[in-house]
């Protein structure tokens, strides 16, 4: 029995797009049913899907396609994601959580929606991520980390255990947080830092 795969709208066509087509193509749940990104671009094609329309086409694609997945990255800022993640959520469409078939995620961990967990990324027992997060390629997430909304965990970054990050942060690739280290909301932590106390 062929049973038809649940489609997916993709929010955003750059290269954290391309990573995040990776991840879905070979995680093999969803039909890539096409991006949205800005109007210059509809009509053009990335990794062979087509470009469809706008981020303010949601309320009206959200009739045909109801899981949508936003595929910008988060730098220097996120303020375009949670933009895009409330129009979603007020559009009452569905983000999923995506996680790569070479992450390893606990069972014992939580994950909201809308977050990305990348090609092998660690998610250790009793983390908690928050949703529309980035957990990229490589991380790792120990034991009893708690991660809030709308953050980026870069490639390679280690958040050892009872790690503290919250809502809108950057940890950028590389980087260590020591054991027990609180990162505030809205920080950003440069590439191969090493973070040791509280900020």
């Amino acid at each position: 029995m062929n049973l038809q795969k649940p489609r997916i709208i993709l929010v955003g066509g750059g290269g954290h797009c391309k990573a995040c087509i990776d991840v879905i193509e070979a995680q093999n749940m969803y039909e890539i049913y096409g991006i949205l990104d800005v109007e210059k671009n509809i009509g053009k094609r990335l990794l062979s899907y087509k470009i469809i329309g706008t981020d303010d086409d949601i309320p009206e694609l959200v009739n045909d396609v109801h899981q949508f997945f936003i595929t910008v990255g988060q730098i220097e800022s996120n303020k375009i994601r949670v933009r895009i993640f409330n129009a979603i959520k007020n559009a009452e469409a569905f983000l999923p959580l995506i996680i790569s078939p070479t992450a390893y995620v606990s069972k014992h961990s939580d994950i909201g929606g809308g977050s990305i967990i990348m090609h092998h990324a660690l998610v250790n027992a009793s983390a908690e991520i928050g949703e529309n997060c980035i957990i990229n390629n490589k991380a790792l997430v120990e034991h009893d980390v708690e991660i809030g909304n709308h953050c980026h965990i870069s490639t390679g970054a280690i958040l050892n255990g009872g790690v503290k990050v919250g809502d809108n942060c950057f940890i950028g690739s590389g980087s260590v947080i020591k054991q027990g280290v609180v990162i505030a909301p809205n920080s950003f932590i440069k590439a191969n830092s090493f973070i040791k106390a509280n900020l």
